[in-house]
């Protein structure tokens, strides 16, 4: 299978830019104090970018963009809270009812009535886990992880994400399978706190559906499913309701008798769907 790769555009890097310098002034270029101007808003999130795209350490790239190690630091941890905390309600929000039966809707016609996107997950190393916490955070790899599990779509838009599950529970629970995003996610961790981990995390989230929304060929034949049908599903706000809805499909995920009965199902469906007669 071949590995899609993202490039983000100008004019969306611009925009990012843009709206994280107005969320957080410490992106502002400023002079100090005999009047000499300092690093400008584009220096201090390039060099964050060269983090976030190529695993880079903070302390690799001070002569490429003349940025020292704390500084570079400093405007990663900044630069992710204010990526979260201004685009995550638009680029990672939960879908509505229109959202699933479209989904649902591309989900038959493919072949796989009843699927909303395909299920993935990740462990990323972290090297400066707490002692007092690494027994929690190591699993099979003999090593300190946290998992990321996502759910994306057709188009590798990702609808969920869950991020930090203990490393001794990922291998009971989730799948380990091969890893999404870039280089970030194939070294090693060097932070302390969870909280960051996440915003960084979530900022590679975030910023992987911008560039999907900001390369979509609406020329291309799938985006005849971007009118989605009637909607049919009925969402349910009610919190405690969705728990027990929540607990009944767990319990239903666990019943082995059921799970072989609907792999049987899938088959026969699938048997008839796309099965050549003639042959």
């Amino acid at each position: 299978m071949s590995c899609r790769r993202f490039r983000m555009g100008r004019s969306l890097f611009l925009r990012i830019v843009e709206k994280v310098e107005a969320r957080d002034n410490y992106f502002m270029q400023r002079r100090d104090s005999v009047g000499r101007l300092g690093l400008s808003v584009l220096q201090k999130i390039s060099v964050v970018f060269q983090m976030l795209a190529y695993g880079c350490l903070a302390d690799a790239i001070d002569e490429y963009l003349k940025i020292g190690k704390s500084t570079t630091i400093e405007s990663l941890k900044r630069f992710c809270r204010a990526v979260v905390e201004k685009f995550i309600g638009e680029y990672l929000r939960s879908p509505n009812a229109t959202d699933v039966a479209r989904l649902l809707r591309i989900g038959k016609d493919r072949g796989f009535p009843g699927m909303l996107g395909s299920l993935d997950c990740m462990h990323w190393k972290w090297k400066n886990c707490p002692t007092a916490w690494a027994g929690q955070y190591t699993g099979r790899s003999g090593s300190p992880t946290i998992i990321l599990e996502v759910v994306a779509d057709y188009d590798l838009w990702i609808w969920h994400a869950y991020f930090g599950l203990p490393g001794t529970n990922n291998d009971i629970n989730v799948l380990e399978t091969s890893h999404l995003f870039s280089n970030l996610t194939q070294g090693s961790t060097r932070f302390w706190h969870k909280h960051i981990l996440h915003d960084i995390m979530t900022t590679c989230i975030i910023m992987h559906n911008m560039i999907i929304a900001d390369e979509r060929d609406v020329t291309t034949s799938i985006e005849d499913h971007m009118k989605a049908p009637t909607p049919e599903v009925e969402m349910v706000l009610d919190e405690n309701t969705r728990f027990q809805q929540f607990l009944a499909r767990h319990r239903g995920i666990r019943d082995k008798d059921a799970h072989i009965a609907l792999q049987n199902a899938f088959i026969d469906h699938l048997w008839d769907e796309y099965t050549n007669s003639e042959n």
